[in-house]
C-alpha cells in the first residue's frame, strides 16, 4: 500500500475521472429540439426518456465506487464488483483462526511444557506464562498506533504475522533440537536450562506475543472494512462476518485446546508447536495471495497523538485561567455544545487561546479545539471502569495456569480415556459458544420483558453479571481443591509429588463451566462497552485499551503468585500456598484470596458503575469480538 500522500492524490484523480466520465456520457446523450403540432405529445415522451438515460449512466457510473473512502492495493477508489465484500473474507477470517489456533496451542499447554521440559516449579512456570500472555495483550497499543498513524490495517497485520511465524518457528526450533534445551529429568536430579537455552526459548515466545499486538486490534476492523456502510446489503453483511469472525476464533481455539494439546502430551511438543507454525504460514501466504481483492481505509493519524496533544497542552497552560463563558474556548462553535461539563475541567485550558497575536493560532500541541479535548475526557471517563476489569482477567488467567496444575494432580483417567489437564479448558470455549445464542434468543428476550431495555441488559449491567459469576468460579475452585487435599490427606498422598489423588478431573468441570459463563458477560460485554462508549475517531484505540485488561491482569497474577508464593513460604522454611508439590500446599487459601479481590472490585464497579452515563448514541452498530 502507498503513503497517505500519494493514496489521497490517486484517489482525488480517480474520483475527479469518473465525474468527468459520467459528465461526458451524459453530455454524449443528444437532447432531440422541441417539435410543435402533433409531435409535441411524442417530443416529450422522448425527453423523458433521454433524462431517464442520463440518469441511469450517471448512477452506473457512481455507483461502481464504493462511498466510504475505501481504496484498492493500488490507493484507487475501490471497485464495489471488484473489491471487498465476502471475496475478500476467507483470507482474514483465516488469519485469524490461525493466529488463535497457534495462540492457543501454546498457551493452554505452556505452563506443562515449562514444567515438564525445563523443570520449573508450579510457581514459577504459572509467572512466566501470566507475563508472557499478558505482554501479548499489552503489544496491541503499539499495533493499534502503527496502524492508525503510519501503516494502516493491513501492512500491519501483514509485517506483525511475518514477526508471529518466525517466533513459533523458533519455539519449534527449541523444542526439535536438544542443544536448545535442557536435558530429561533422571532418578537422581533434574538439571535446568542454561542461559542461552533460556534467552532462546524466551526470545522465540516474545516475538509471538509482539506479533500478536500487530493482529489483535486490526484483523476484525480490516475484515470490516470490507464492507461499505452506504450500501444496505453490505451494511447487513457486515453483521454477519462479525458471527464468522467470533466463529474462526473458537474452531482455532477447539482445535488447539483438543488436536494440538492432545499431540504435545502424547506425540512430541515438536510437532505441537510445529503445526501451528504451519498453519501461521499458509494463512500469511493466503492473506497476502488476496491483497487484490482488499479495501483499505487511509491511516488518520493516531489517537494517542491527539491525547498527548491535549494532556500537553493543558500543562503547559496550568496557571491560565479558563473563561467562564465556554464559547471563547477554541472550536467551541464546531463543537454544536457537546463539551462534558463538570468533568476533567482541568483540561478545558488545552483550548485557551493565549496567542499574542490576533488571528494567529499556535500549533496543535499548544491549543487543541474544543472537541479533541472532549474526546480525551470520554477517554477518562471509561477508564475507571476499564480498571474494575483488570481483576476479573486475574481470574480468567487461572484457567491456563493453575487449573492445569490443578488437573494434573488428578485422576486423569475418565471413561477409559485418558484427559490432558490443559484441554479441559475445551469446556470454556464450548460453554462460550453455548452461552452465545442462549444469551441472545432466551435471556434477552426474558430480561427485556422486566427491564424494558431494548437489549436486555445495559452494558454495565452485563459485565457486572459476569464479575459476580466469576467471584462464584473462585469459590468452587476453592471447594474443590479443598476436597482434594482432604483425599490426599486420606490416602497418605501427602508427600507423594507424582502419584494423582483418587478424584476425578471431572470435578473440575462446575469452575470451569462457571467461569465460561462469567466470561460470556464480562468479555463480550467489555468490548462491546468500549466500542459504544469510546470516541468515534479513537474507536481502534478504544479497543487496544480494553485489550490491555487481559495483559494486565495476567501481570497481576504473576505478581499475585509470586507475593504469595514467597509470603507463605516464609523464605522457603515451609511449603507455601503453591509448592511444587500441591499436596503439601493450600492452593484453595489462593483462590479464596482471589475471591474476595474479586468481591471488593464488584463493589468499586458499582459505585462507578452507578455514577457512569452513557454517551449519545452515534448510530454504531455494536460488534461482539472475544
Amino acid at each position: 500500500m502507498r503513503e497517505e500522500g500519494s493514496i489521497m492524490d490517486a484517489d482525488e484523480r480517480a474520483a475527479a475521472a469518473a465525474a468527468a466520465a459520467a459528465a461526458a456520457a451524459a453530455a454524449a446523450i443528444p437532447n432531440p429540439a422541441p417539435e410543435s403540432g402533433s409531435d409535441l405529445e411524442r417530443s416529450s415522451s422522448e425527453n423523458l426518456e433521454d433524462s431517464r438515460l442520463k440518469l441511469e449512466m450517471r448512477s452506473l457510473l457512481t455507483s461502481e465506487f464504493t462511498k466510504d473512502g475505501s481504496v484498492d492495493s493500488l490507493g484507487r477508489p475501490s471497485v464495489r464488483r471488484k473489491t471487498g465484500g465476502w471475496r475478500a473474507c476467507p483470507f482474514i477470517l483465516g488469519n485469524e483462526c490461525s493466529e488463535r489456533l497457534a495462540f492457543y496451542g501454546i498457551n493452554t499447554n505452556l505452563v506443562t511444557y515449562l514444567i515438564k521440559e525445563y523443570h520449573q516449579g508450579n510457581a514459577m512456570a504459572a509467572k512466566n506464562v501470566t507475563i508472557w500472555s499478558g505482554t501479548g495483550y499489552v503489544t496491541p497499543i503499539l499495533g493499534a498506533f502503527l496502524a492508525d498513524a503510519y501503516w494502516g490495517r493491513y501492512r500491519t497485520i501483514a509485517v506483525f504475522s511475518s514477526l508471529y511465524l518466525v517466533g513459533l518457528i523458533l519455539l519449534t526450533l527449541s523444542a526439535s533440537l536438544p542443544s536448545l534445551k535442557p536435558p530429561s529429568c533422571d532418578k537422581m536430579s533434574c538439571q535446568h536450562a542454561s542461559l542461552g537455552q533460556l534467552i532462546f526459548f524466551y526470545v522465540s515466545l516474545y516475538f509471538v506475543a509482539l506479533g500478536m499486538g500487530g493482529i489483535k486490534p486490526c484483523i476484525s476492523a480490516f475484515g470490516a472494512d470490507q464492507f461499505d456502510n452506504s450500501d444496505p446489503v453490505e451494511r447487513k453483511n457486515k453483521g454477519h462476518f462479525f458471527n464468522w469472525f467470533y466463529l474462526s476464533i473458537n474452531v482455532g481455539g477447539l482445535v488447539a485446546t483438543t488436536c494440538l494439546v492432545y499431540i504435545q502430551d502424547n506425540t512430541s511438543w515438536a510437532l505441537g508447536f510445529g503445526i501451528p507454525a504451519a498453519c501461521m504460514a499458509v494463512s500469511i501466504g493466503s492473506f497476502l495471495l488476496g491483497s487484490p481483492l482488499y479495501r483499505h481505509q487511509r491511516p488518520q493519524g493516531s489517537p494517542l497523538v491527539r491525547v498527548a496533544q491535549v494532556l500537553v497542552a493543558a500543562f503547559r497552560k496550568c496557571f491560565v485561567q479558563v473563561p467562564a463563558d465556554k464559547e471563547l474556548l477554541h472550536g467551541s462553535k464546531e463543537s454544536n455544545g457537546s463539551s462534558i461539563s463538570g468533568s476533567f475541567r482541568f483540561l478545558d485550558k488545552a483550548a485557551v487561546n493565549t496567542g499574542s497575536k490576533k488571528g494567529t493560532l499556535p500549533g496543535p500541541w499548544k491549543l487543541c479545539p474544543v472537541s479533541q479535548v472532549d474526546e480525551v475526557k470520554t477517554l477518562l471517563r471509561i477508564l475507571p471502569i476499564w480498571a474494575t476489569l483488570i481483576i476479573f482477567t486475574t481470574v480468567y488467567s487461572q484457567i491456563s495456569t493453575t487449573f492445569i496444575e490443578q488437573g494434573s494432580r488428578m485422576d486423569t483417567n475418565v471413561l477409559g480415556f485418558k484427559i490432558s489437564p490443559a484441554s479441559m479448558s475445551t469446556f470454556e470455549i464450548l460453554t462460550v459458544i453455548l452461552m452465545v445464542p442462549i444469551y441472545d434468543r432466551i435471556l434477552i428476550k426474558l430480561a427485556r420483558r422486566v427491564s424494558g431495555h431494548p437489549q436486555g441488559f445495559t452494558q454495565l449491567q452485563r459485565m457486572g453479571i459476569g464479575l459476580a459469576i466469576g467471584i462464584l468460579s473462585m469459590v468452587v475452585a476453592s471447594a474443590t481443591e479443598s476436597k482434594r487435599l482432604e483425599l490426599a490427606r486420606t490416602h497418605k498422598l501427602v508427600d507423594d509429588a507424582v502419584k494423582p489423588v483418587p478424584m476425578t478431573i471431572v470435578w473440575q468441570l462446575p469452575q470451569i463451566v462457571i467461569l465460561g459463563i462469567a466470561e460470556t458477560f464480562t468479555y463480550i460485554g467489555q468490548l462491546e462497552f468500549f466500542y459504544e462508549q469510546a470516541p468515534d475517531s479513537m474507536r481502534s484505540l478504544g479497543t487496544a485499551v480494553a485489550l490491555t485488561t487481559f495483559g494486565l491482569g495476567n501481570y497481576l497474577n504473576g505478581f499475585l503468585i509470586m507475593v504469595v508464593s514467597r509470603v507463605t513460604s516464609n523464605g522457603g522454611s515451609s511449603p507455601g500456598w503453591i509448592p511444587d508439590n500441591l499436596n503439601l500446599g493450600h492452593l484453595n487459601f489462593y483462590y479464596d484470596l482471589l475471591a474476595f479481590l474479586s468481591a471488593c472490585n464488584l463493589v468499586w464497579y458499582l459505585i462507578f458503575a452507578k455514577a457512569f452515563k452513557y454517551r449519545e448514541s452515534s448510530g454504531r452498530t455494536s460488534c461482539l469480538l472475544h
